[in-house]
This record gives C-alpha cells, sequence and structure tokens, in this order.
C-alpha cells in the first residue's frame, strides 16, 4: 500500500476576491515525483504557495506525511519537512553561497557532512563557499537554491518552474541532482513546470491543471505523455 508523503484535499485558494484554485485535491507518494503543467495562470504556483502556508486557504486540509498543515506558518510546515524553491528569487543575495546553505544547518560538523554530497552534485560550489550568492550568474543561483533544499534534506520537496531561462547543461546538472536525492533518501517532489521534457524526465506521474483544476493525469513513461500535455497547453 502506497502512503501519501503530501496529499491535498479539496482545496480552494486564491488571492483576496479572486478564487483560483478550486475544491483541488492530489497526492503525492512517498518517494515519488509529481509533475505539475499547464499554461501560465492556472493556478500551478498559487497552489504551492498555499500548500506552504504564504497563502490563506479558504477551504480543505493539506497533510504532510500524515501531519496535519493546514493551518501552520511557513516557518512551522518547513521545519516539519517540506522544502520550497519558489519561482521568485529565494536567495539572501548579500550573503555568501556558505551562509545561504548554512541557514538549516545546526552545526559546522552537519554543514559538511552534507556538503560532500552538493559539492559532487553542483562542483561549482566547491571553490566558490566565500562568494556572495547575488554574485552568481542565473543559473548558478537556481542550482544554489536547489542546493540549499537538499542540504536541508526535506521529506518531500516543491520545486516552481526551476528550469525556467537556464541552458542546457544547467537543466542537466538540476536533473542529475534531483535523481540523486530520489535514489539516495527516497524524497518525494512536486514539480511544477513549463518544461515538458524535463518534466517529465524527472517525474513518474503528471498532472495538468488548467483554471485551478487538474483536468488530465497520467504515467510520465507513457510514450503519448508529451503528446496530451501540449495538447492542453495549445488550447
Amino acid at each position: 500500500m502506497k502512503i501519501p508523503a503530501l496529499q491535498v484535499s479539496g482545496l480552494t485558494s486564491g488571492y483576496k476576491s479572486s478564487v483560483v484554485l478550486r475544491d483541488l485535491s492530489l497526492i503525492v507518494n512517498g518517494g515519488e515525483a509529481v509533475a505539475l503543467l499547464g499554461k501560465n495562470g492556472m493556478g500551478k504556483s498559487t497552489l504551492l504557495k498555499s500548500i506552504m502556508g504564504f497563502l490563506p486557504k479558504r477551504a480543505g486540509v493539506v497533510r504532510l506525511n500524515d501531519l496535519d498543515i493546514t493551518r501552520m506558518a511557513p516557518h512551522q510546515i518547513c521545519r516539519a519537512g517540506l522544502g520550497y524553491a519558489a519561482q521568485e528569487q529565494a536567495l539572501f543575495a548579500d550573503l555568501s553561497v556558505r551562509d545561504n546553505l548554512c541557514l538549516a544547518m545546526g552545526s559546522d560538523k552537519v554543514f559538511d557532512e552534507r556538503f560532500r554530497a552538493i559539492e559532487t552534485l553542483f562542483p561549482v560550489f566547491k571553490s566558490r563557499l566565500k562568494q556572495y550568492a547575488g554574485s552568481l550568474s542565473g543559473g548558478e543561483q537556481k542550482m544554489l537554491l536547489v542546493a540549499r533544499i537538499l542540504m536541508a534534506q526535506p521529506s518531500v520537496i516543491l520545486l516552481d518552474e526551476i528550469t525556467e531561462g537556464l541552458q542546457p547543461t544547467v537543466i542537466q546538472a538540476i536533473a542529475a541532482a534531483l535523481k540523486w536525492e530520489r535514489e539516495q533518501r527516497g524524497t518525494a517532489m512536486l514539480v511544477v513546470e513549463q518544461n515538458v521534457a524535463f518534466a517529465l524526465k524527472v517525474s513518474d506521474r503528471y498532472l495538468v491543471l488548467k483554471q485551478g483544476e487538474v483536468v488530465d493525469e497520467g504515467s510520465s513513461r507513457n510514450a503519448q505523455a508529451a503528446k496530451a500535455i501540449f495538447e492542453h497547453l495549445r488550447v
């Protein structure tokens, strides 16, 4: 029996008087990666912000590893084991690479232990720990954002269009890091993306969101998955 790592039930949410998500439900099972796709303005980022507690939930329940996090504050949700890479700039630009990576660390010993994997996944940071995060290239900042989440070792990761504007080599590095995280730690993931090829590569299942509702889903391994998704994106 599959055990849900993240379960959203009947979620209704939005901005002030505007309802964006309507009675939305989805499950990400333990160790599973689910890709969430859809055109701009369909509610993908709204869903992640609502799950994380940055937007109020008008109705519904969100559970993380069977813990009800519906009314928790964002910092409590993070401590409960949910990692979040926002689409907006989420790094501390005036802090060093090391300081950004240290945010979830309790000691230098813990940092050193966890950074061993990061310096293998993203070798660029090995000699640049003292560099200000704001001076990194756009691709390097995205990699640092992923590295920071992996350093925290959450049980579930939310990624919001992490590949936007990135070169193919950076996208490949991020895909490899996510694959490593799943294989080594069994971390579950909900991946919001516009890059269909990347989304299908890093996920087990896909969902298509349209006007705040899930309108299609299927296996990412299905040979017709990309075609089905692009048909939704064209309409």
